[in-house]
């Protein structure tokens, strides 16, 4: 058994982490919960579950599918506390994972297709230039942002949430791995510009079959949903690594998640950005 690293300092092997990617990857692909990471390997780390997140993005742009974009989750203090945690996460998305649909009709989603999903109410944004200093601050940001953009996140969770056997509740570094949980993103078709609107101040309202289930304001999202995109470009840059233009940033939720299952019609209603309809079977 691998011991703690107290920095939080990879501690698992190559090998390691390649078959948790792969794992994850399978259960994705068979629509079938596995145990969370942390229960083979309790000493992993933060560090570690981004190597598995890498490992298993890997493996689908190895097979062909195209990075489109990235996630940031965890941006309430709420939300982090619950995770034990006082930073953000963030994963990948692939143009397989974009669910929206032309001139902004309703979308359709098979539930049966994800693994315990349910629908975030976020903003995006679309970026014009790319962002590579650890330097970058929101005014960086915003100045890069092509334009902004109404989105759902669809969340999905290929190891158990909640341990069925045991009730052992993943972790954070479970979540990560399992790429910050995301499994697609559905669009708007209204677009403003980042300067155009406070963006603090962009509200929705989800209905679920008729019923108001959530609402919020985007400044909920670290005080400016751009704010998200910052740490994520600044973590990014201290590995080498950078937001490119044309990629497609989820700034984070500000609503709570909600269930997904056949039979539902989302409406989530952003006012001057529009709406967004989800139908699922």
């Amino acid at each position: 058994m691998t011991e703690p690293d107290p920095l939080g300092r990879p501690v698992l092997t190559d090998d390691q982490v390649a078959a948790e990617a792969a794992a994850l990857d399978a259960a994705e692909r068979r629509k079938h919960q596995i145990r969370q990471t942390t229960e083979v390997h309790p000493h992993a780390t933060v560090a570690d579950a981004y190597r598995i997140q890498a490992g298993w993005r890997r493996l689908r742009l190895e097979r062909g599918e195209r990075l489109i974009g990235h996630k940031i989750g965890l941006t309430s203090r709420a939300m982090q506390t619950a995770m034990a945690i006082t930073t953000p996460d963030s994963g990948f998305i692939t143009d397989a994972m974009d669910l929206s649909t032309a001139g902004g009709e309703t979308a359709s989603i098979v539930a049966a297709d994800h693994l315990d999903p349910k629908i975030e109410v976020e903003l995006a944004f679309v970026l014009s230039r790319d962002l590579d200093s650890a330097e970058v601050d929101l005014v960086d940001v915003l100045d890069a942002t092509d334009h902004v953009i109404a989105a759902l996140e669809l969340i999905a969770a290929r190891s158990f949430r909640i341990d069925p056997v045991t009730g052992r509740r993943r972790t954070v570094v479970d979540t990560i791995a399992d790429n910050a949980a995301n499994a697609g993103i559905i669009v708007g078709s209204v677009s403003v510009a980042p300067d155009e609107v406070d963006l603090r101040w962009v509200g929705a309202m989800l209905e679920r079959n008729g019923d108001i289930e959530e609402t919020g304001l985007a400044g909920a999202v670290l005080n400016h949903p751009g704010n998200g995109i910052v740490w994520l470009a600044r973590r990014y840059a201290a590995h080498g690594m950078s937001l490119l233009a044309g990629q497609v940033v989820l700034a984070g939720s500000f609503t709570r998640p909600v269930d997904v299952v056949a039979g539902d019609h989302f409406r989530v209603d952003y006012g001057p950005l529009g709406v967004v309809e989800v139908e699922v079977s």
